[in-house]
């Protein structure tokens, strides 16, 4: 069946309809929008496979979402700031409620572009209402460097506006996760969602790949409907259901049933459904060892950097094995959404540098995002299928893909 088709490039990190965070009741209105945070995390060191910084002409602006929305994001740009400081990196941060402050975005990126000293714009994520923020800062620069990581929009449009483009490979996901769930001895596979999210072209073309390959490889399929977190209930009755569901489900299906929601603020407690039911869990909706598992197991996490990565690494494998779930859980041996962060500013220097041409060179940023994660990292050209059977391809907006962190192997 045909993989890729014209699509609205939307991601499956979706909070209360702004992007995933790993604190999912904390406070969305504690950090201003339009200031450099001054939040700082103590004992922080140098990303994996980083070298010491190196000078660069003028700055790097980047654009995040907030702690309490999406703490990775907002500390790999925190890391950057750390790596080569403030008067080189500028942190902003969008709005909570992007999808009612599209001109406070507008205003955002104005600011930025307002600053002859900025070479390059950093956005992560690209949320709805990114491109015409952008559209406005392109009317007064045509020197900057941009790249969007998660993009939102329609794909041709953004690849009209940004210079790189970093996406989860969410349709690989749809053959990867099922054949990851049967490896670590699935039966049957659960898909938890719900209807705003079906709607969104590539989370149901997703879908579809999971039942292709279930059919495939001899799992059972089985499609669930969850509450949506932006719904009456909002995220706490959405996260009772997923702590009810499980058990059910392992009740009619077996212990050797796997379990997966498109949804964030659904994967503590999924987690520790999962856990407590002894059922499989291949992979959060958004991949990272960070992702659901410190608050569903309790570790406490000193930072983000290679070290604390690794403690949280360790713990989690310690209580999995505790509960006797050990293989039976799996992420991305990093967090996707801080290695785009980090790899698209430092490609960004390296074009600031002269180091890489105007043409994208993909093999530079798949260097840099495997220094960054310590594992082979692959990237492919999105690819757009037309109805009439053509297809064009995006060289500069890259679907990226690794292979899983099996805790226990």
């Amino acid at each position: 069946m045909k993989r890729f088709i014209s699509i609205l490039l939307v991601l499956t990190m979706v909070l209360s309809l702004a992007a995933c965070g790993q604190e999912t009741d904390a406070p969305t209105d504690e950090t201003p929008v339009d200031e450099t945070p001054v939040e700082e995390t103590p004992g922080e060191e140098t990303p994996a496979g980083e070298t010491q910084a190196e000078a660069f002409e003028g700055k790097v602006a980047i654009v995040t979402n907030t702690l309490s929305q999406n703490e990775e994001e907002y500390r790999s740009a925190q890391l950057m700031v750390e790596k080569y400081g403030e008067d080189k990196i500028e942190h902003v941060l969008w709005p909570d409620n992007f999808m009612t402050e599209q001109e406070q975005m507008i205003s955002i990126i104005t600011k930025v572009a307002s600053n002859p000293e900025i070479k390059a714009l950093i956005i992560n994520q690209a949320v709805p209402g990114t491109n015409a923020a952008v559209d406005k800062l392109l009317e007064t620069r045509d020197d900057m460097f941009i790249a969007y990581c998660a993009p939102q929009e329609n794909p041709p449009d953004v690849a009209d506006r940004a210079d790189l483009i970093l996406q989860p490979d969410e349709l690989k996901m749809g053959v990867n996760i099922p054949k990851q769930a049967q490896k670590m001895g699935a039966k049957t596979l659960v898909h938890y969602s719900f209807p705003r999210h079906m709607s969104v072209v590539l989370l149901s073309q997703r879908r579809e790949l999971m039942i292709e390959t279930c059919e495939e490889i001899g799992l059972e399929f089985v499609d669930a409907t969850a509450p949506d977190p932006t719904g009456d209930a909002g995220v706490p009755g959405a996260q009772q259901f997923i702590l009810e569901d499980v058990p059910k489900m392992v009740d009619k299906y077996g212990k050797d049933t796997a379990f997966f929601s498109t949804n964030c603020a659904m994967q503590v407690p999924l987690i520790k459904a999962c856990v407590d039911a002894g059922a499989i869990y291949p992979q959060p909706c958004c991949p990272s060892p960070y992702h659901g598992f410190p608050t569903a197991l309790g570790i406490e996490s000193s930072g983000f950097d290679e070290n604390s990565m690794q403690h949280v690494i360790d713990e989690t494998t310690r209580i999995l094995d505790e509960n006797g779930v050990l293989g039976r859980f799996s992420t991305w041996p990093v967090p996707v959404a801080m290695m785009n962060t980090v790899s698209s500013t430092e490609y960004a220097i390296k074009w600031i540098n002269g180091e890489v041409g105007e043409e994208l060179e993909p093999d530079v940023l798949a260097d840099l995002m495997t220094d960054y994660a310590g594992v082979a990292v692959e990237t492919s050209p999105y690819i757009e299928e037309t109805a009439d059977g053509t297809s064009v391809e995006y060289p500069t907006f890259r679907l990226v893909i690794m292979d899983f962190l099996t805790y226990g192997e």
